[in-house]
């Protein structure tokens, strides 16, 4: 049996999808060249236990995808609130100013990571598995370090960053 075609346009269901609160991770690779990449990402999610396994989501039209398609590992940092600042800067403008002013160290098998006592958690992942679906390319690692801190989580609600995520009228469909 086949989907059916939906009976919604890509805006109104980027705004039903934004009634969904994540929370908020950059994740950091390097280029071919051990340059340092990273971009804001908000489609994180728990795979499984065991293994332990993560997923995340990137567009095949993103600058990024052709060093994530060919990283051997990744680190996904999960922010905190006081880290709005760097989600804000990770998620645009040119990637040579992203990490400028950015204290980095390297995760136990080397890949460029945040040196932020305020991230939340980090995860370092083997690139395992990538699974083009529709206009994306789903990622899944299998997690081989990680390591949390007690704080505030940032989140992505209605389209914005948000801490206290409020409800609002949703426009006639």
């Amino acid at each position: 049996m086949t989907a059916h075609s939906p009976d919604f346009d890509q805006s109104h269901f980027r705004s039903a999808l934004g009634r969904f609160a994540t929370g908020v991770t950059i994740i950091t690779t390097e280029t071919a060249e051990g340059d340092p990449w990273g971009l804001t990402i908000s489609s994180f999610n728990a795979v499984s236990l065991e293994p332990p396994m993560v997923l995340w989501s990137l567009s095949q039209s993103a600058s990024a995808l052709p060093h994530f398609l060919r990283a051997e590992r990744y680190v996904i940092h999960v922010l905190s609130a006081s880290q709005l600042p760097l989600a804000r800067r990770f998620s645009r403008g040119r990637q040579e100013e992203r990490f400028q002013g950015v204290a980095l160290e390297r995760s136990p098998h080397g890949v460029p990571m945040l040196a932020d006592t305020d991230t939340a958690a980090w995860f370092e992942c083997h690139n395992s598995a990538r699974h083009p679906a529709g206009d994306h390319i789903i990622f899944v690692g299998q997690v081989e370090r990680c390591n949390r801190r007690y704080s505030q989580p940032l989140v992505y609600h209605a389209g914005d960053f948000d801490l206290t995520p409020s409800i609002e009228p949703l426009p006639d469909h």
